[in-house]
């Protein structure tokens, strides 16, 4: 239950950088998903062409724009503002995009969560694997599929990867497992099929931005409640659907009726 004398800057301010110009849809996906998650305000940075369809279909997001008018090259000013960021989903792999991750790894502020998914894991995987000890991941969150994991650790066991990296691992399957630096590995039993869809992935990314900009608490706790809350959301689309026509919109909806309460992670 919240504090009735509370308002949304009590709540934390998220930041989303995603979507390019004809990927809009994971932007949109992952800020609803934000700030139906419980924090108080959500900021999208977001290529010039690309506001008019985000405030069209999310009046609740605020907007920081992009130089470019198509694909996000420029790290947005003020990072210390907001209470945790999340980049990748929809973001493309143009050189420019890619330069751009690295200086927002340069410049996050310490303390302040990043997670990590989509387009933002393929960049990272074309990197040289020593270069990651100089990167900033603390606080961190890695969200890959089989496929995305692959291509950027290998056959490496995702616990290792996790303590020797020093940030937390998502591993999306059927079972999703999250890996803790301190060696803590938590199993996913929520969720059902029906979330193989497209865009179900960036309600993830959204779930996580949300709850990490509230701040406080265990952030592997914090990891491991919206997962499970991911599948729950997906659990209740079922009952009223069948798996087949399951999309990520209906998952968004369904946050409304699952607790986003952080204060016990």
């Amino acid at each position: 239950m919240r504090n009735p004398e509370t308002t949304k800057h009590d709540y934390g301010h998220a930041l989303l950088i995603a979507g390019a110009y004809g990927r809009m849809g994971c932007a949109i996906l992952a800020a609803r998903a934000a700030l139906r998650s419980g924090c108080g305000l959500v900021s999208v940075h977001l290529p010039q062409r690309c506001v008019d369809p985000m405030q069209a279909a999310f009046p609740e997001a605020m907007v920081s724009i992009d130089p470019s008018d198509t694909r996000f090259t420029t790290v947005p000013d003020h990072l210390e503002r907001y209470g945790a960021i999340a980049v990748g989903p929809g973001l493309g792999t143009h050189p420019d995009t890619a330069q751009a991750l690295l200086h927002l790894l340069e410049a996050r502020p310490a303390g302040v969560p990043l997670v990590l998914d989509a387009d933002a894991l393929n960049i990272l995987a074309t990197l040289p694997k020593e270069q990651f000890s100089i990167l900033n991941f603390q606080l961190s969150i890695l969200t890959p599929h089989a496929r995305e994991y692959e291509r950027m650790f290998g056959s490496e066991d995702p616990a290792e990867v996790s303590k020797q990296c020093n940030f937390i691992i998502v591993k999306k399957s059927h079972r999703t497992h999250v890996y803790a630096p301190d060696g803590r590995v938590y199993v996913n039993h929520t969720g059902n099929a029906g979330m193989a869809t497209a865009g179900s992935g960036d309600v993830l990314t959204g779930i996580l931005l949300g709850m990490a900009a509230q701040g406080g608490g265990d952030p592997f706790r914090m990891v491991c409640k919206a997962v499970e809350m991911h599948g729950k959301i997906g659990d209740i689309a079922v009952r009223k659907q069948s798996e087949s026509s399951l999309i990520a919109s209906d998952m968004v909806e369904n946050l409304r009726l699952v607790s986003t309460d952080i204060t016990d992670c």
